[in-house]
């Protein structure tokens, strides 16, 4: 017997399945490559099959979730395909405990719930977007930049005492770094010969670490007092190392924890290091701006 609390529960796969038939059907009419917009559209299909089955159990139409369905195709078109899929996929395996507690009424919900499970590693093995290809080389200039520019900006900041100054020399110094990071970049992958463009391995580094570079000088273009400068840009750097240990996290299935610690800690331990290191040349060498 179907209990109110049970309906309850179909009423809620239904609509998340009628959610997703649109979330698939709309990624699959973005994406590029045909093979991977034809499995995105047969998962779509299946999607919509197993809302029409839930609306046979609970005798009711339901209407998607349009907030979902925009989120998550705004998430497709600004951090990949890979990522908006997977960040889905974990929000059914959030919603599996609901299978288990139908599967007791009816049995065809384990059949669901296998297929839900099928469609997770059919995705993980269809997909290889180009920006995942090349997370490694976003990585490296993502993290440069957050050591190497947090770490001059604390210096400076102690030594210069002047926000316009540091932000023109933290912008000249960025600006450098990049393109050193971004040449070596492309030599190290051309000669690594691991099938990736190494002009777009030195681009993607270049680009990530001049957008790091603007964000983290922003504060001192901005603000007057130095210290307070240099605190909004330590919390910018927690913002961005969040940001982007997430989107490490569910496009490559890797601990959030763990990582988020590792950046942050290395980030923000070496702005320490160097802003005692201002401090003493600001002392025993007598810079004064």
């Amino acid at each position: 017997m179907i209990t109110a609390e049970i309906k309850a529960a179909l009423r809620v796969a239904q609509r998340n399945e009628l959610t997703e038939y649109y979330v698939y059907s709309k990624l699959s009419a973005i994406e590029r490559d045909r093979k991977h917009a034809d499995i995105l559209q047969t998962i779509a299909n299946e999607e919509k099959a197993h809302a029409a089955f839930w609306e046979t159990k609970t005798g009711e139409a339901v209407v998607p979730s349009r907030l979902k369905v925009f989120f998550y195709i705004a998430c497709a078109r600004v951090l990949g395909i890979t990522f908006a899929v997977k960040l889905m996929e974990n929000g059914e395996k959030l919603a599996q405990v609901n299978y288990e507690k139908i599967a007791q009424v009816l049995p065809e919900a384990k059949r669901i719930e296998k297929e839900e499970q099928a469609h997770e590693e059919e995705l993980i093995g269809m997909i290889d977007e180009v920006r995942l290809k090349y997370v490694g080389s976003m990585i490296l200039g993502l993290n440069d930049a957050l050591v190497e520019l947090t770490g001059a900006l604390a210096g400076f900041t102690l030594a210069l005492q002047n926000t316009r100054l540091i932000a023109v020399t933290g912008l000249i110094t960025g600006i450098a770094a990049s393109l050193s990071m971004a040449a070596s970049e492309y030599l190290s992958t051309k000669a690594e010969g691991e099938g990736k463009d190494p002009l777009k391995a030195a681009l993607y580094t270049g680009i990530m670490y001049v957008i790091t570079v603007v964000l983290l000088i922003l504060p001192f273009f901005t603000l007057a007092n130095v210290y307070l400068a240099l605190a909004a840009t330590l919390i910018v750097v927690i913002i961005i190392i969040t940001f982007f240990t997430f989107y490490i996290s569910v496009a490559q299935e890797v601990p959030f924890k763990k990582r988020f610690l590792e950046m942050a800690g290395v980030s923000l331990g070496v702005a320490v290091i160097t802003f005692g290191i201002g401090f003493l040349v600001r002392e025993f060498l007598g810079v004064e701006v």
